[in-house]
This record gives structure tokens, C-alpha cells and sequence, in this order.
């Protein structure tokens, strides 16, 4: 999956507040820059005048390209059936080899129904697979469910269900600020650090 480069920028305009998991907080990956929410502007100002966002954008780009972000749902469901468990276990196992990193979710929905139902469906999804995230051992304060006003970004324009429009995104969004290496500035050991299922590469291809 390539990721340009501006996209990833966007993207990473707000790394996760503590206690905002609830908030809409902008967009997904590629939008724009919401300006009109607290925190957006300030978080991206920090990843620009500390020198991360660079690391960032190529973590966010190692993430897509590694692991699958995207999950699907049944209709007017949260629930996580096998395959995407399959999928977040994946996610989990990568995100877990980066505790400096932080991650955002992003939670979707078909046209089927109203705005504002679907806005809540898409917090409900979203919040499901930071639950499920946070059970495979990802820290609690590395995530954030965020829902993109639910039915606002369909993959597939129609107004039947769709699946591929009923999904949650999980993106890199910054750093941990209050970890050690983050606090030394150590943002290329980070992105640059050995993913562990090299370890378990064959050596003969």
C-alpha cells in the first residue's frame, strides 16, 4: 500500500490526547488538517519543531506496508468476527515491537441510516479495536478511537450497504512523549529498529 508522503503529513496532525479518546479529532489519513479542534494544530507543531515528523511519516509508512490496517464489519455491527481478529492480532504483534509509538482509530460506516447514528457506529467500531488492541497488551495510552463523522468517507460510493465502507483504519500518529527515548530524541533508533519477525526469516529467501 504506498502512502504519499503529503497524506502521511496530514495525517499526523494531532498525535493522541490522553482523555480525548472520545472526541472527533479530524479525519482520516489524507483530508486536511482540522484546525477547528482542540489539540490538532498544537500536536502537529510538536512533531514539526522537535524534528518527528519525519520519523513519523516513515513509521506510519512501514506500518501500512507491513501490516494490514484496515478492518471490515457485518452490517449495524461492532463485533469482531475471525478475520478481523486475525487481522488486529497482526497489528498488535507490530505494534507492540514499538512502545515509543503511538496509534490512531479510525471508525467508518456504510450510508445505511442516519448521520448521527452512524457517527456513534463508527465510536463503537473504533472503540472495539482499541479494546481488543489493549487485551493483546498494547498500552492504553498509546491509543486513541476516533471516528471520522461515520458515514462521511465511503471507499465505495453508494447508498446500499457496503462492506468495504464499514470498516475501522489504524494509523501511526506520533510519538509517546513521555517515553525515554522519545525524551533523548532517539526518533531514527526508533523507526530504524529490527521489526522481530526478522528474526524468524529464513535466511535462504
Amino acid at each position: 500500500m504506498q502512502i504519499s508522503r503529503r497524506a502521511l503529513m496530514l495525517g499526523l496532525a494531532a498525535a493522541p490526547l490522553t482523555g480525548c479518546a472520545e472526541a472527533y479529532l479530524g479525519p482520516e489519513v489524507g483530508i486536511h488538517i482540522d484546525e477547528g479542534n482542540f489539540g490538532n494544530p498544537s500536536a502537529h507543531n510538536l512533531l514539526v519543531q522537535t524534528g518527528q515528523l519525519p520519523f513519523a511519516i516513515d513509521l506510519a509508512q512501514r506500518f501500512a506496508a507491513e501490516v494490514p490496517t484496515t478492518i471490515t464489519f457485518a452490517f449495524d455491527s461492532a463485533r469482531l468476527d475471525g478475520t478481523a481478529i486475525a487481522v488486529l492480532r497482526r497489528q498488535a504483534h507490530w505494534i507492540n515491537q514499538f512502545p515509543e509509538v503511538t496509534f490512531r482509530v479510525f471508525g467508518h460506516t456504510d450510508l445505511v441510516g442516519s448521520a448521527a447514528y452512524n457517527q456513534r457506529l463508527g465510536m463503537r467500531r473504533a472503540r472495539a479495536v482499541v479494546a481488543y488492541l489493549i487485551r493483546r497488551g498494547v498500552s492504553r495510552s498509546r491509543l486513541e478511537a476516533v471516528v471520522s463523522h461515520g458515514q462521511t468517507q465511503p471507499l465505495i460510493q453508494t447508498t446500499d450497504r457496503e462492506r468495504q465502507n464499514r470498516r475501522t483504519v489504524t494509523e501511526v500518529s506520533g510519538f509517546l512523549q513521555s517515553h525515554p527515548m522519545i525524551l533523548n530524541g532517539q526518533y531514527a533508533a526508533v523507526v530504524h529498529r529490527e521489526y522481530i519477525a526478522s528474526a524468524t526469516r529464513n535466511p535462504n529467501g
